[in-house]
């Protein structure tokens, strides 16, 4: 009797297994479907001209069609787009790897004090704000201040970086950086700032690489603040600008507007691959400290 009921149970549970497997391969496909075939959408449209395209939107290209990638190269001043965005994310990645560490450094080791305990919270906690609420306010003080450009673009990502930024980097400089090494450097006659160029930032490369790619992804395919501050102009346009704006003066060149998406992706896949090796470290250097 007890064999019997055993094996009922046995069998229960490798049916439980067998329909939790399931479920978790139909998620997988899903989320696979969900995630390749906008990208094959895009890819078989950038490739194929505007009658083959009407013919058959969702058909494979009969031959390769290159004339929209030229078109939006040559006529559309698609490297004048890839240029404002490479400078705004380029310098606005300088001054997070700056910025981010050394503010980190200096609530991490002093967090008994109220002040700075107070500083981490508040920057924290924008992190939960909705964009929404911080939209309007934000203008009108950039608009005050004469900033509507791509400068204050980039002091805008200097300061929103700091939420996510100090969660992360606060917490491996408690936990991964012992306050003994420092205390070794004072003793040696090394001062605050010297420590921290010298022995603390170089030890902060993990999680600083994954700040880093962290925001370049974000301020690459950002949308919604280059709309709000540089849509005055067309010279100040970033990539995801031109992309919709290309889209609403072209409303039926969807040829070229896939052409430019898949263009657009080629810098941030390149600045990826380029960091491939920084990131399987960082992830290795956080796996070790947890």
């Amino acid at each position: 009797m007890n064999n019997t009921m055993q094996l009922d149970l046995n069998e229960q549970e490798k049916k439980k297994k067998v329909l939790v497997q399931a479920l978790c391969y139909l998620i997988l496909v899903i989320g696979l479907v969900l995630i390749v075939f906008p990208m094959y959408l895009t890819l078989v449209t950038a490739l194929k001209s505007p009658e083959e395209t009407s013919r058959n939107f969702f058909a494979l290209p009969s031959s390769l069609y290159l004339e929209n990638f030229s078109q939006v190269i040559h006529k559309a001043n698609f490297f004048y787009y890839i240029r404002n965005s490479l400078q705004i994310t380029v310098f606005s990645l300088l001054g997070i790897s700056f910025i981010v560490p050394l503010i980190s450094y200096a609530v991490a080791r002093n967090m008994d004090r109220v002040y700075y305990k107070l500083i981490y919270v508040l920057f924290v906690s924008g992190a939960f704000i909705p964009f929404t609420i911080l939209m309007v306010p934000q203008i009108k003080l950039m608009s005050m201040l004469h900033l509507m450009s791509s400068w204050g673009l980039i002091l805008l990502y200097w300061v929103y970086s700091l939420s996510e930024g100090l969660l992360l980097t606060v917490s491996f400089i408690q936990s991964g950086i012992p306050k003994e090494i420092e205390e070794a450097a004072y003793i040696d006659g090394a001062g605050v700032f010297y420590t921290f160029a010298r022995i603390v930032y170089p030890m902060m490369k993990p999680i600083i690489v994954s700040v880093i790619i962290m925001d370049a992804l974000w301020i690459w395919n950002d949308f919604q603040l280059p709309l709000l501050m540089l849509n005055s102009s067309q010279k100040l346009w970033t990539l995801p600008l031109f992309q919709y704006n290309f889209q609403s003066k072209y409303t039926v060149a969807y040829n070229q507007a896939f052409a430019a998406f898949l263009l657009s992706i080629v810098p941030i896949m390149i600045f990826y691959l380029l960091m491939q090796k920084q990131i399987m470290e960082g992830l290795a250097a956080g796996a070790v400290k947890g």
